[in-house]
């Protein structure tokens, strides 16, 4: 299992400097070799007996005529720029394949970072030997012990961070779930999520509490004369603001699924359309600002940690608009009615909390075994379980 430790450093000015030259020269590296790739594919496509281009083949071109066409390429490790060209061939091999878009080129002050085979750094405590470089300190120690795959050095508003990747040898560095039964969770705007058991997890908010100051920082920097000193400042303002609203996002969203994961073994969510969510201007900032993405992905991987699974609804699986009583299905549920009454059974329904009841029972039904499918062990082969679907159920919700 591969698991990354990001580490906050403490480099003094010497070695923040050393940070930057290596990252823009891992910058350049990539766009150069992005511009390459673009122009001798092109030139392929013309002419089949030329080379189709490929990260291996664009390293060794940047590697005869780095010495006399960019000298400066040699103050730092050779492991930036030759790791930035091994990640433009990952990423074109994901374009290809279908699971990413095409690449783009890096921008300054966007993607400052720069990579490292395990073979070019060590680890001592609480402190990294860079090469070239020396020993930097890092905030804190490495949590895992395992091989030491990479380590990737990036920038977020003036600090510096080390993302250590351990190929560790299984998850017992965590506990099991605790098993208390099968949840279901149910995101929202209001709140963040509601718990089958009745809980609601409010949201942060950070974008919202801060957008204010937002506002007016951004109003600041661009009053600022372009290529001054104070637009300078001000630009680190703004990225010191918008690192404190994501540090704020990312620790409410780990506490929230790790004590999911802690506590239930099985976990039923829905699958959230959020790109068509973001489509609604009335509530995309809301959407946004929960972040229900990267809440599902670190749900299914700590999940997977601790032995437990994530049952997937179908996305047109109708969880809020259902009785949790009787099963009854309303025709229509307006996004403002907030609680409604079921015209079957009678039972009075917080909308959230029927929804997360909902998926809680779905998830029940679908660790059954169903038309063969595999059944629900504590450890999977697939961290994800999609929910089970039978072979008499037709129209759009029918699954071949």
């Amino acid at each position: 299992m591969m698991i990354a430790h990001r580490i906050a450093l403490d480099p003094n000015n010497v070695q923040a400097t050393y940070f930057a030259r290596a990252a823009g020269t891992a910058r350049f590296a990539y766009n150069w070799a992005l511009a390459q790739w673009q122009r001798q594919y092109e030139d392929w496509k013309g002419n089949n007996a030329l080379p189709k281009p490929s990260q291996m083949a664009l390293r060794r071109q940047l590697n005869a005529l780095k010495r006399e066409q960019f000298p400066w390429m040699l103050e730092v490790t050779k492991n930036a720029p030759q790791m930035a060209i091994i990640q433009l061939g990952a990423a074109f091999q994901n374009f290809f394949a279908g699971r990413a878009r095409y690449p783009k080129f890096r921008r300054k002050g966007v993607h400052d970072r720069f990579s490292l085979t395990n073979d070019k750094f060590s680890i001592d405590g609480s402190r990294i030997r860079i090469p070239g470089l020396g020993w930097v300190r890092m905030r804190e120690t490495l949590r895992f012990t395992g091989k030491i795959m990479s380590a990737t050095i990036s920038r977020v508003a003036e600090r510096w961070f080390v993302s250590i990747t351990v190929d560790v040898p299984d998850s017992s560095h965590l506990p099991q779930a605790e098993n208390q039964g099968v949840g279901g969770v149910d995101l929202g705007v209001s709140a963040l999520a509601a718990v089958s058991t009745g809980e609601k997890v409010s949201g942060p908010k950070a974008h919202t509490a801060l957008l204010r100051r937002l506002r007016r920082l951004s109003r600041s920097l661009s009053r600022k004369q372009k290529g001054s000193a104070r637009r300078g400042r001000a630009k680190v303002e703004l990225a010191k603001l918008h690192a404190r609203i994501a540090c704020i996002r990312s620790d409410a969203l780990h506490k929230l699924t790790t004590h999911l994961t802690r506590r239930f073994h099985t976990i039923g969510v829905e699958d959230l359309n959020v790109r068509g969510m973001m489509k609604n201007p009335h509530l995309a900032r809301s959407i946004a600002d929960m972040s229900f993405f990267e809440f599902r992905r670190q749900l299914e991987y700590k999940a997977d940690m601790r032995g437990g699974q994530i049952v997937v609804a179908d996305r047109f699986f109708a969880s809020s608009k259902t009785c949790s009583a009787c099963k009854h299905k309303l025709e229509k549920l307006p996004l403002h009615v907030r609680e409604w009454t079921c015209p079957a059974c009678g039972t009075t329904h917080d909308r959230d909390t029927n929804a997360a009841v909902n998926l809680c029972n779905n998830a029940v039904s679908s660790t059954v075994s169903v038309c063969g499918e595999e059944g629900a062990g504590p450890r999977r082969k697939t961290k994800t379980k999609p929910a089970s679907v039978k072979q008499e159920v037709s129209g759009r919700f029918a699954q071949n």
